[in-house]
């Protein structure tokens, strides 16, 4: 059985994630230490208590889903777990990278959270409120919504797909106006059900440049070692372990599409069997299932999950 550590992106915070994990382990408590530390913010508070719409900011969303899922890192670790030999490969959905880096040894949580405080905020000021956005097509595969938007950006504006979560779940980023022309064509070729997100900004594209100047004015100044296990990028769906790749690689993601479909495939294809998604929420583990039915997933976000994993899934 070989193992992966998948790790979660924005839109699965909540208020009150973490909490159950910083009341039962002291490790977990020091995690959101050091993150509040690094930001000079009390996160873990509103990480807590809320309120919701402040939690729900990209700039805080980003840093406190990471110190989540380092918390869950932490905790398996101070049970005797060894991720170098425990996993095969580690990756993470968009800003989850980030946390799958930092789970690997590539990256320091100060650092970290420091890099996703100013991904946050470059993503949020890339595109004025109102003038972009997102849109999921649901019942269409990769290539049907790369033509949808191809076609939609024809008139104008940016149109691209952004992430490819699962089969039948494409989501296309860019300019409002050509996002809701591709939502129409997207309705006369047989999309199940296109819908707007709620999103602050259209992440993984082509208006995100200003974003990817940032990081990567950020991160050449960030020291990254090499991951002690391969990491899995977004953009390539493929793993990396060169530090100056991985730099790379993540100021592209930026701009670049999540391959998170391929990127689980990829995996399989190595021999991978089983998913462990750290962090709050269950998205990775519920689109597991959806892209290949054979591949094992199970969710480590309560003090429970994390005893069953070493029940029944630790040898």
């Amino acid at each position: 059985m070989l193992r992966a550590f998948v790790f979660p992106g924005q839109g699965s915070q909540a208020v009150g994630m973490g909490c159950a994990l910083g009341d039962a382990f002291p490790v977990a408590r020091a995690v959101y230490q050091e993150v509040d530390d690094a930001l000079g913010q009390n996160l873990s508070a509103l990480m807590a208590d809320g309120p919701g719409d402040a939690l729900t900011l990209t700039e805080n969303a980003q840093p406190a889903l990471m110190a989540v899922s380092m918390a869950v890192v932490r905790i398996l670790e101070s049970r005797g777990l060894d991720l170098a030999t425990a996993a095969s490969f580690v990756a993470g959905h968009s800003l989850g990278e980030y946390a799958a880096l930092c789970a690997a040894g590539a990256l320091s949580i100060t650092d970290t959270a420091r890099l996703l405080r100013i991904r946050g905020r470059a993503m949020q000021q890339a595109v004025p409120v109102g003038e972009g956005a997102m849109a999921a097509l649901l019942g269409l595969d990769l290539e049907e919504a790369r033509a949808i938007a191809a076609e939609a950006a024809r008139d104008g504006g940016v149109c691209q797909a952004a992430n490819d979560n699962a089969p039948g779940q494409v989501v296309i980023s860019g300019s409002r106006a050509a996002v809701e022309r591709a939502i129409a064509i997207a309705v006369g070729r047989g999309a199940r059900r296109p819908v707007m997100l709620p999103v602050s900004a259209p992440f993984h594209c082509a208006l995100m440049q200003p974003a990817a100047d940032a990081m990567a004015e950020a991160l050449a100044s960030v020291a990254i070692a090499p991951p002690v296990v391969p990491v899995v990028a977004n953009v390539t769906a493929a793993a990396v372990q060169d530090p100056d790749t991985i730099r790379r690689l993540l100021v592209e993601q930026v701009t670049g599409a999540v391959r998170w479909r391929e990127s689980v495939l990829y995996m399989k294809e190595q021999g991978v069997t089983d998913l462990v998604e750290c962090g709050a929420g269950k998205v990775l583990t519920g689109l597991a299932r959806r892209i290949d039915r054979d591949m094992s997933a199970q969710a480590l976000n309560t003090p429970e999950d994390i005893d069953a994993f070493f029940t029944t899934s630790v040898a």
